[in-house]
């Protein structure tokens, strides 16, 4: 894990308080906080599955036993090698399960290619992420923002990112696609940073994927 901000961030955070005096004060608020990025492709992979359609809490909770279940090596050797049973006694689903399975396989047949994402712009690389089974463009929204540092991400169907922009902008939730565009315009070319800040607004814990 990196334990600096992305090169983006102090210019992101200045550019974003002059455009936007709600996001200004959150800013001020966690002022020393940032998005930590992971140079471990698998490991943002297997974190984004686990966190699919869950809370933080309820993520950290499967993630910490799962973690101990791979001995603290996440790599896909490891997953593969584990039986069904022994992941779902973690708290994980049979879809995840075989979610995971799927990416590890893809991993270590090298049929996933990380080099070729990082050559792409975001569109292709959400393109080419959701390609593997279990990955839809949310996981690959996470993907992009954790692992490839990518600044302008907008994760529009992230529950907590909604629940934010509703209680920080005091619209009704869930905000309409008008006020959601609004808000994306808004904040374009730093939409990672923006998220970034909604989330810990509601949440001081942080995000990792």
């Amino acid at each position: 894990m990196s334990n600096k901000p992305p090169n983006y961030w102090y210019k992101a955070k200045k550019v974003l308080s002059n455009r936007d005096p709600v996001l200004k004060k959150i800013i001020k608020k966690y002022n020393k906080g940032f998005l930590t990025t992971k140079n471990n492709p698998f490991f943002s992979l297997c974190r984004t599955i686990i966190g699919q359609q869950i809370s933080v809490k309820a993520a950290d909770s499967i993630w910490k036993k799962f973690e101990i279940k791979c001995k603290k090596k996440i790599i896909p050797k490891v997953i593969i090698k584990l039986t069904s049973r022994s992941l779902k006694s973690v708290g994980l689903s049979r879809q995840k399960i075989s979610y995971l399975k799927n990416i590890a396989k893809n991993f270590q047949n090298r049929s996933f290619n990380v080099y070729d994402l990082k050559k792409m712009d975001d569109e292709k690389a959400i393109e080419y992420i959701t390609r593997l089974k279990g990955l839809g463009v949310w996981s690959a929204q996470m993907f992009l923002m954790f692992n490839l540092n990518r600044p302008d991400i907008f994760p529009v169907k992230d529950i907590g990112l909604i629940r934010a922009i509703s209680k920080n902008y005091k619209v009704s939730y869930p905000p309409s696609k008008r006020f959601l565009e609004k808000v994306s315009k808004l904040h374009s070319g730093y939409r990672s940073v923006f998220t970034w800040y909604m989330w810990r607004s509601i949440d001081p814990a942080d995000v990792e994927y």
